[in-house]
């Protein structure tokens, strides 16, 4: 199992909006290095879920119930999206600033490639992530 980190601007759609609709696709990426990371995704993989702009924060997991297909949003056939379930919230949410501040994530892409909407965490960076939610 891979481990990802999904971004979103809560006024586009917010973990609560998730957590109602109890499913959804991820499309709108128009980035061929997140578009690459959504083909990678897997059955199972287990997603953060991070509050981008407002907040900068991440609040919840996610697992891929649907491996990539095409984004029914447009014709282009470059662009994919994968279907996703809310897995369960954090205790409490993990800033963008303590991320920062925290030694053992200071590799994580959410810090080096902040623009980047879909990216891979290994397994230490969101155990560490998991444990800074409980603290």
């Amino acid at each position: 199992m891979k481990h990802w980190l999904v971004k979103s601007e809560p006024f586009k759609y917010s973990w609560d909006q998730f957590l109602k609709d109890k499913k959804t696709f991820w499309d709108g990426v128009r980035n061929y290095q997140a578009r690459n990371n959504l083909k990678a995704m897997k059955k199972g993989d287990l997603v953060m879920f991070y509050h981008s702009n407002e907040g900068k924060h991440i609040v919840g997991i996610a697992k891929v119930v649907k491996e990539f297909y095409q984004d029914p949003t447009t014709t282009d056939t470059n662009w994919v999206v994968v279907d996703l379930a809310p897995f369960k919230s954090l205790k409490k949410p993990v800033t963008l600033e303590d991320i920062k501040a925290d030694s053992k994530l200071g590799n994580i892409a959410l810090v080096k490639q902040g623009r980047l909407s879909v990216m891979p965490l290994n397994g230490s960076e969101f155990d560490r992530i998991i444990e800074m939610s409980e603290e």
